[in-house]
């Protein structure tokens, strides 16, 4: 996890990307924010990386603030479940999906203001 969170952060500070990484024992998500044509190449470098298996693009938006503009990759490593395995799976779900992603990376973006 430290080889690719130190090569996200050169990255993604070379190309103008901010953005958090969250890992649980359930997920990861990440969130990634800047220029569209840089966001959009920094996700197919992910995708070529064999370290990152089962991939889902669920939401793509322009946002008109950063909620990560200081972090080039906001590492939030805990442990507690976000949701559970049967949540991840249910098809109905996925319109809301997007809307509980942008919560969570809300919350985060939050702690992380207040934590600096």
């Amino acid at each position: 996890m430290s080889g690719i969170l130190l090569q996200a952060r050169q990255a993604n500070k070379r190309d103008g990307i901010t953005g958090a990484l969250i890992c649980r024992r359930d997920i990861y998500l990440q969130l990634l924010e800047g220029p569209e044509k840089a966001v959009r190449a920094a996700y197919a470098r992910i995708r070529q990386d064999d370290r990152h298996l089962e991939l889902r693009l669920h939401v793509t938006e322009p946002v008109a603030q950063r909620l990560f503009g200081n972090w080039a990759m906001l590492h939030d490593p805990a442990k507690s479940l976000i949701w559970s395995p049967e949540e991840l799976t249910d098809t109905r779900r996925a319109a809301l999906f997007p809307a509980e992603l942008r919560r969570v990376f809300d919350r985060l973006a939050a702690v992380a203001h207040g934590a600096r």
